[in-house]
């Protein structure tokens, strides 16, 4: 009789990297669920992924079996900004907990792409066709309407016009020149975004916060899912190097530096990042002093 096999549980890097493989079977809900593992280790995301279901049925019971999608939309939008409550935690914006999910569901306290997150998923589930719009400064909700499409404000709940959205866009315009005959169009930044791109900023909102704290162990764990998530960013290789060299991991530090480097030679920070390498390896093959007793 042979033994019993015995599976080991993988680790929670092991378990977004799985999530995060393929662009076609990509869970962009599940994925936000997993970043929240950095800061509690014992989630459980599906039974979190159940609560969201749970939510999503009892608005599936009110709705009439022949309900229109504007009348489906005005429920929704009712039911989760005025029964539920969720709203943008205005008091506490950069409070670490609103950029994970789980805690968000908790609070009904979040940031745009949090409360996006969620939003969208009720939304799909009641046959709403709804996406996520990485808008500068401020992520959005776009549903596909029978008359067009509706932008929403999910940390408002407010509609937003064309005035409204060029009125938000022009600060990012004139910052960056591009107003005049070079002013782009507002349809350029009201496109889908792809699950990809938002897991990526959910984790750079984190990523400031951190180290804005200087909260090393934090930003190493964000970056290790950077890493992971956009494996042909070099500068988030680079920001893991750093983060394990403000950790004192030289040789981890060093490796990520090396990587960068060899990928990026021409960089504007090669020169800087090179010496900041040279005294990396010089520590590292320094002769150790003998202890004295």
């Amino acid at each position: 009789m042979g033994s019993p096999l015995h599976f080991q549980a993988p680790t929670a890097l092991q378990y977004f990297a799985a999530l995060v493989a393929d662009d076609a079977s990509f869970s962009v809900l599940e994925a936000a669920i997993a970043v929240a593992q950095d800061a509690d280790p014992g989630l459980d995301p599906q039974a979190v992924l159940s609560e969201i279901d749970a939510l999503a049925e009892r608005l599936r019971r009110r709705l009439p079996a022949d309900a229109a999608p504007l009348q489906k939309l005005r429920l929704l939008n009712r039911y989760f900004f005025q029964e539920l409550g969720f709203a943008g935690n205005v008091n506490d914006y950069y409070d670490v907990r609103n950029s994970y999910l789980p805690q968000v569901l908790h609070s009904r306290r979040g940031i745009p792409i949090t409360l996006a997150l969620l939003y969208g998923e009720l939304a799909a589930q009641v046959g709403l066709q709804a996406a996520g719009v990485s808008f500068p400064g401020h992520f959005l909700v776009k549903l596909h309407m029978p008359r067009g499409e509706v932008i929403l404000d999910p940390f408002s709940g407010q509609s937003l016009s064309r005035e409204d959205l060029d009125e938000r866009l022009q600060p990012y315009l004139r910052q960056r020149g591009l107003v005049g005959e070079f002013e782009a169009p507002l349809g350029l930044f009201l496109q889908a975004a792809p699950p990809r791109d938002v897991i990526a900023r959910l984790l750079r909102n984190l990523k400031e916060i951190h180290r804005s704290a200087a909260d090393w162990p934090r930003l190493l764990a964000v970056q290790e899912r950077l890493v992971i998530l956009l494996p042909q960013a070099w500068d988030e290789v680079r920001d893991r190097g750093l983060a394990h060299a403000a950790l004192g991991d030289g040789e981890q530090a060093a490796d990520d530096l090396r990587t960068y480097l060899r990928h990026c030679p021409d960089a504007d920070d090669a020169g800087v990042l090179l010496q900041r390498l040279q005294a990396l390896q010089g520590r590292l093959h320094a002769p150790q002093r003998p202890r004295l007793h």
